[in-house]
């Protein structure tokens, strides 16, 4: 019987030595150029960002079979791993045998040269193999797994949330809406659904958060995080915002404002850290085509402390400069993102909190402050990005939770089963949101959402 020689990622082999050890790699052409009495191909599989050149003798047998190989096609290569007498590669793979998977006509659409990211949008499912985006999803699947060893070694637990939800977290998001019903079968009047007919009995959405089905679950385990994709059906095609995107939420019982901020600065300084450790080669390529200032950003970030300002500081000083916005800067209102990237990339010059915001723009789950005017919230504002953590202490008393939902509209038969968790046991406790993307935005300097998701949802959009 034959023995099967197992694959080897090119990435291992680029730092290995050079053995009489016979290697099998497979992967996809990046080019092919000919000499006198031998091919040089240069082949990666996605593993790293450089490629293996492949050295092929005119003496092997498929050699003239080599003609149909161009830029994208698949091939399985065998050989020898030897020190190469080339320039730009410490090793090089001489080829005993190759064979290939699948050909690649002429019009591939992936040819040696720069395409815009507006093109690659239009092939999302080829773009993973330019240095670009495989380099991006790399980093996206390294960060993903910093994610988790983080909250593992603190004690944290992952916990799942529902998609599917009847809840609406923030109080006011656009949502999708999903059913089972036909709007235009017999038990619908005028285009509307019976909601009693439904699957579930009620109207249902595609959840916006996992937050408040998190802080069920902080109240009885402690410390929580729950990791996956929410949605806001908002009509926005701006380069921040998609319909469907990663959130990491984690809840804490036992924690105030003040530790929810320390959590989330140790996080993003960990998960930058992490990047720059292990995904050293990959955010070198940002740093040299995407974003010039990217390691002073990012090593600024890991290298000092959050400024902590209030929110009433923060437009303080945002109106001694409003002349330089085109949105309004007043006590009352929402930061926008140009006030935020102000904040932290111009004046601050640095990564910051801002907290206490005033109750009437939060959510009703928020904290009430003492002056009855302002909400124990926080939001972290990062150079490049803006806004990249928002969270809270969540208002923990019955009562002021109930009055909170009914100034602002809140059914409370509807959340029966969140206001019945503060009579019993109720706690102090806190907890923030992520955006997972904003987050991959920052570590690579991309300056579009879209490019740091492999599928995008957005307005008009959701082929592939």
């Amino acid at each position: 019987m034959e023995l099967k020689m197992d694959r080897t990622k090119i990435k291992v082999l680029l730092s290995a030595t050079p053995t009489d050890a016979p290697v099998l790699i497979k992967g996809w052409v990046r080019t092919r150029r000919d000499a006198k009495t031998f091919s040089f191909i240069e082949l990666n599989d996605g593993s790293c960002l450089k490629n293996m050149q492949v050295i092929a003798d005119s003496s092997l047998p498929e050699y003239e079979a080599l003609s149909a190989i161009g830029t994208g096609a698949a091939v399985e290569v065998s050989g020898l791993l030897v020190v190469s007498e080339g320039k730009g590669q410490s090793v090089e793979l001489r080829a005993d045998s190759i064979k290939i998977l699948g050909l690649a006509p002429e019009a591939y659409p992936l040819q040696k040269k720069r395409h815009t990211d507006e093109y690659l949008r239009t092939i999302a499912h080829l773009r993973p193999r330019t240095n670009k985006y495989g380099a991006a999803f790399r980093i996206r699947s390294e960060l993903s797994l910093a994610t988790h060893n983080f909250f593992r070694e603190r004690g944290f637990f992952y916990v799942h949330t529902p998609i599917l939800t009847s809840s609406d977290c923030e109080g006011a998001g656009e949502l999708f809406s999903v059913t089972t019903l036909d709007p235009l079968s017999s038990n619908s009047a005028a285009g509307h659904v019976d909601e009693a007919d439904d699957f579930f009995g009620t109207s249902v959405n595609l959840t916006v958060s996992g937050q408040l089905n998190a802080e069920m679950l902080s109240l009885s385990l402690g410390d929580v995080y729950t990791f996956g994709p929410t949605f806001r059906a908002e009509n926005s095609n701006t380069r921040r915002h998609a319909a469907e995107f990663w959130m990491i939420e984690p809840e804490m019982a036992f924690c105030d404002l003040s530790g929810n901020m320390d959590l989330a600065e140790t996080f993003v300084r960990h998960l930058i850290s992490h990047a720059l450790t292990h995904c050293t080669e990959d955010i070198e390529l940002f740093a040299r085509f995407v974003d010039k200032s990217l390691m002073k950003t990012l090593e600024n970030i890991v290298s000092r402390d959050c400024v902590r300002i209030s929110y009433t500081d923060a437009v303080n000083i945002l109106l001694r400069n409003k002349d330089r916005f085109s949105y309004d800067v007043a006590f009352g209102k929402d930061l926008q993102s140009e006030h935020e990237r102000f904040l932290a990339e111009e004046h601050f010059k640095g990564p910051v909190f801002v907290y206490d915001y005033p109750k009437d723009i939060k959510p009703f789950y928020m904290r009430l402050n003492d002056d009855e005017t302002t909400v124990s919230a926080m939001d972290m504002l990062v150079p490049g990005v803006g806004e990249i953590v928002g969270g809270s202490q969540r208002e923990e008393r019955l009562s002021v939770l109930e009055a909170r939902m009914d100034k602002t509209g809140i059914p409370r038969d509807k959340y029966w089963w969140y206001i019945d968790s503060r009579r019993f046991g109720s706690v102090p406790h806190a907890g923030f949101g992520l955006g997972f993307e904003r987050l991959l935005m920052l570590v690579t300097g991309i300056r579009n959402i879209r490019d740091v998701i492999p599928f995008p949802r957005t307005p008009k959009n959701i082929d592939f």
